[in-house]
């Protein structure tokens, strides 16, 4: 497939895909990443683009999507069970002090997710998911510099946002 084809597939397919994401993950923002990896994926495998690639799209789109979900929901797991540690572990405290905590982790977990695409992955799985930076250069095949760098922008990202906000 040529360059100028693969332009104009995109051009016809484009609000298809984004429909696609967006039913699946219900956010605008996320909806527009996925299409975009949707699109980058299907240049990757643009050999194995058939005449019709109208279900071949999708198809990519829905398991961007649910690749997404997936990812997301063991973010949101992992951070439940770390509250409900913290509440078990303080059970000394009142009620009053573990619902600040609680109130405080949901206010933390928000201003990951609301990060920057650069820093969001990197984020959430290194205060979220408790991961170090050299397992997320590991996992996301991105080198071990390049990590640390965006842990330590999120970092004052966040120390910024939640200073402000608090």
């Amino acid at each position: 497939m040529t360059e100028t084809a693969f332009e104009a597939m995109v051009v016809q397919y484009e609000k298809l895909v984004y429909s696609v994401c967006f039913q699946l993950v219900r956010d605008a923002h996320t909806a527009e990443d996925l299409t975009q990896e949707t699109f980058l994926a299907a240049w990757t495998h643009r050999d194995a683009c058939p005449d019709a690639p109208r279900a071949w799209l999708c198809r990519i789109a829905a398991n961007k999507a649910k690749d997404h979900l997936k990812c997301a929901h063991t973010r949101r797991s992992t951070l439940m069970a770390d509250e409900m540690m913290a509440a078990f572990e303080s059970a000394a405290a009142s009620v009053e002090e573990t619902v600040h905590l609680r109130g405080e982790a949901e206010k933390a977990a928000r201003a990951v997710r609301s990060l920057p695409r650069t820093y969001r992955e990197t984020g959430a799985l290194f205060f979220l998911g408790g991961l170090s930076a050299r397992e997320i250069a590991l996992r996301t095949n991105r080198p071990a510099r390049t990590v640390q760098t965006q842990v330590y922008r999120a970092r004052l990202i966040l120390k910024k946002e939640l200073c402000a906000a608090g």
